[in-house]
């Protein structure tokens, strides 16, 4: 019971909320996003750039993590993971996937599904080597989502993988994979402290794109 009262007791959106107005938006989804993304960090949202990605495993069971975004532009939502690892396994199974962004200090949710591909070698190695020398040292480790033996074992694998990593910036690591979504629909949702929450989608048609409010 002292669990379920807490919970009764928390609030949200216990604050001023942007506003927004779905007919003065873009016809495209992806200026949009852009936009609500600077907004949000902009507001102080901590990292904004996370989101949760769900996918679908070789039983047709949902599952879902959370990791970053990479970058967004014409080409689609682009995020990246080991080909070997659990979501790499299941995206090749199953290529299609959804993503949930949730910055709670504006009240703002955007949802985005669609088809996901794989980018060239090329472009998934430059992508991991413009990042940190942690995030080189960590897809050095791989191995992900993998059986743990011990934390020991870890931190003996870190420790060398942060070496090579400091002592060639530029070591490849093969398994490295971006990926990217190419969106079918795209949700934005906008809190209201009444509950009347303006939700917008878009739904891409060809090569076009319809704008519909939905219900809360």
């Amino acid at each position: 019971m002292e669990f379920r009262q807490l919970l009764h007791t928390l609030r949200v959106w216990d604050t001023d909320l942007p506003h927004f107005d779905p007919a003065d938006t873009p016809r495209t989804p992806l200026p949009l996003f852009q936009e609500w993304l600077t907004h949000a960090a902009q507001a102080g949202q901590v990292e904004p750039h996370t989101m949760a990605l769900a996918t679908v495993d070789p039983h047709g069971d949902p599952d879902i993590r959370t990791l970053t975004l990479h970058d967004a532009d014409d080409d689609g939502w682009h995020f990246g993971s080991h080909s070997t690892s659990a979501k790499g396994q299941q995206l090749a199974a199953h290529p299609t996937a959804a993503l949930s962004f949730y910055w709670p200090v504006v009240g703002r949710q955007v949802r985005v599904r669609g088809p996901v591909t794989q980018g060239s070698p090329a472009a998934a190695q430059a992508d991991l080597h413009a990042r940190s020398t942690g995030a080189l040292a960590a897809a050095l480790v791989g191995r992900m989502s993998e059986v743990l033996g011990s934390r020991s074992e870890l931190e003996a694998a870190s420790a060398a993988a942060w070496e090579r990593a400091e002592a060639d910036p530029a070591l490849p690591v093969p398994t490295w994979t971006r990926y990217v979504l190419d969106p079918t629909e795209v949700e934005f949702f906008q809190g209201d402290a009444r509950r009347r929450h303006v939700r917008l989608r878009y739904r891409r048609e060809g090569a076009a794109w319809t704008r519909e409010l939905l219900w809360p």
